[in-house]
């Protein structure tokens, strides 16, 4: 095989994988136009169409398909390889790339990464900060951090976090308007404030807990957002109640912006994992990484 169809071979892949040429072409660092030209000549050269163009999407061929099933997994073996003779370096080097909801990438992730760099400089980290259950095997990711409660049981799963628990919080003057709710039923009478899960794209329900009495409570209000940040913006605001991770409003409570109430139905539950594939070969990068994330514990 020539060395210019193992580089033709790895963009196929790669378009195959983002199903789009620009995302492609993005990550490469080419045109869009010249990488539409690579695939065209490898078809031409195998003699058979690989991938299937319309307006709206990429998609491989049953040739294309059966090509990724035959070589991917090979090249990925040789990837792997490739980053594991980083450990013949006096240093740690190489990229590890992450992904983490906007929660554990400000929290966990970042002080982490903040301490570790200087002392490796070698060594560069890319965070993809996505709030969905992301496919870190599809997206060639090499881990992701979850909740322990969320990580798939085929996976390794390394805690890098405390336990944690959520907050319903409004601000004194809204409880000044509004009597503070006693039981999950007194939240009918509430403005609260909403959040839409990106997987499913539904309302988040309040999960609340009590004396083995476990409730998922779909409230009302007049603001919906996507982010626990707004929502914690929302609530300092005065405009509702909200239901967040406890340790991104401590602050506030501490200094009298927030309220907490029905503190005794919010029980803890397991924090923060990192978590990533059993067959992975961890590099030395990726173990410096993960020694960081335990420290911060």
């Amino acid at each position: 095989m020539a060395r210019s169809d193992l580089s033709d071979i790895t963009a196929f892949l790669l378009i195959a994988r983002e199903g789009s040429f620009t995302k492609a072409a993005a990550k490469l660092g080419v045109s869009q136009s010249a990488l539409s030209q690579t695939v065209r000549n490898l078809e031409a050269r195998l003699g058979i169409r690989l991938l299937t163009r319309t307006t709206r999407k990429v998609a491989p061929t049953e040739a294309g398909e059966r090509l990724i099933r035959a070589v991917a997994p090979k090249l990925e073996e040789v990837e792997a390889e490739l980053a594991a003779l980083t450990a013949l370096r006096d240093k740690p080097a190489g990229m590890v790339r992450i992904a983490a909801g906007e929660h554990a990438a400000e929290s966990i992730l970042w002080p982490a990464i903040e301490r570790l760099l200087p002392d490796y400089p070698d060594i560069s980290i890319e965070v993809v900060v996505d709030n969905g259950l992301t496919d870190i095997v599809a997206q060639r990711l090499d881990a992701g951090v979850r909740l322990g409660e969320q990580v798939a049981k085929d996976m390794v799963a390394v805690r890098i976090g405390p336990d944690m628990r959520m907050a319903v919080v409004g601000t004194p003057d809204y409880f000044r308007r509004h009597p503070k709710p006693r039981t999950p039923d007194d939240l009918t009478a509430h403005n609260c404030i909403n959040i839409r899960l990106p997987t499913a794209g539904g309302l988040y329900a309040w999960e609340l807990e009590k004396a083995g009495r476990a409730l998922k409570v779909r409230v009302e209000g007049q603001l919906v957002f996507n982010t626990a940040t707004m929502a914690v913006k929302a609530a300092l605001a005065g405009s509702g109640l909200a239901f967040v991770p406890e340790d991104r409003v401590l602050p506030y409570i501490a200094n009298g912006s927030l309220a907490r109430v029905l503190t005794d139905w919010c029980p803890f539950f397991p924090g923060f994992h990192l978590y990533y594939p059993s067959r992975r070969q961890p590099t030395p990068a990726f173990a410096v990484l993960v020694s960081a994330l335990r420290q911060h514990q």
